[in-house]
């Protein structure tokens, strides 16, 4: 069972200035000289981890990683009272993605995204397709009704009755029958005694049922007042907003992605983004490796998931 590369440091960072008022944090590390790989965090909101770079060989790879509008270290931070969300979408992701590329004199990258990051790696090469090596996509998750439905609107429940009632709680009984609405309202609050409270809901419940076994520490960091706010915030405009593509978009295209290669890794027991999703990717894309891991929930933390992920990035660099 493969686990993480060493931890190692970037030797280089900076803020790209993207416009519409917005710069991108990244940092690059690994060998300057190695394949150029970049990785695709989550949420959307979740921000880039020490933890992204080691899936990669420090040895064999140009690691890059960079923290989405809004979020990590990129500015301005969507917690902020005056925050305008309203250029943060997967477009303006997709182009920022491209603008990054180019800022660091990349022809072609392999890209890794899980969750929210795999479906922004499919719109991204699905829109650029020979800016792609590869693709390596875990956790598949593309933003359509049904999914959104599953876990934000009362599917997920019939699993996690007890964690639901946090989920529901700041949220009126009479507004309830459509979750992700009555969060846009609190969570646009100006207010924090509305917004915050909504926040830590919000995350906790996400955090809480990503691993197969809840990981205290993970819980803890999502909670945390600012993140919280700004994940939640970030992610509820982009399910108000159906990720600014049609319903089924992502899959429906993915012929686009056939001349590229690539895996699709899903935990047999994700609760966040059930199998259902990968499966449909799988046969629209056949020509990707496609992996069920038995043992596994949605987090690429997970021993199957890592060593899948890992074996993957090693594949590619060989």
């Amino acid at each position: 069972m493969r686990d993480f590369y060493p931890l190692i440091e970037p030797f280089d960072s900076g803020l790209l200035d993207v416009g519409d008022g917005q710069q991108i944090y990244y940092e690059v590390s690994g060998n300057p000289d190695g394949k150029p790989a970049v990785y695709l965090h989550g949420g959307p909101g979740g921000a880039s981890s020490p933890a992204q770079r080691r899936v990669f060989d420090p040895a064999k790879y140009r690691i890059v990683l960079f923290d989405q509008r809004g979020c990590g270290k990129s500015l301005p931070h969507a917690s902020a009272p005056e925050a305008d969300l309203s250029t943060n979408t997967t477009w303006h992701i997709v182009a920022d993605i491209e603008a990054l590329r180019t800022h660091l004199g990349i022809d072609r990258w392999l890209v890794c995204g899980g969750s929210w990051g795999s479906a922004l790696a499919i719109a991204y090469a699905e829109k650029h397709p020979a800016s792609v090596s590869e693709l390596i996509l875990r956790g598949i998750f593309t933003l359509r009704k049904s999914e959104l439905e599953w876990f934000y609107e009362g599917g997920a429940s019939a699993i996690y009755p007890d964690l639901w009632e946090g989920f529901i709680a700041p949220v009126p009984v009479a507004e309830r029958g459509l979750m992700i609405a009555a969060y846009s309202r609190l969570l646009n609050d100006p207010d924090p005694a509305v917004h915050q409270p909504a926040a830590t809901a919000w995350s906790r419940w996400e955090s809480s049922t990503i691993t197969l076994l809840q990981d205290e520490e993970l819980i803890n960091h999502f909670t945390e007042d600012a993140f919280a706010v700004a994940f939640a915030r970030i992610e509820n405009h982009f399910f108000m907003n159906a990720g600014w593509y049609d319903d089924g978009q992502l899959i429906t295209d993915a012929v686009k992605l056939r001349d590229i290669p690539g895996v699709i890794i899903q935990g047999r027991y994700d609760m966040c983004t059930p199998a259902t999703t990968a499966w449909d990717l799988h046969k629209a894309w056949p020509e990707a490796a496609f992996k069920i891991i038995p043992d596994a929930g949605h987090s690429f933390s997970e021993p199957g998931i890592l060593d899948a992920i890992i074996e993957a990035t090693d594949t590619f660099a060989r």
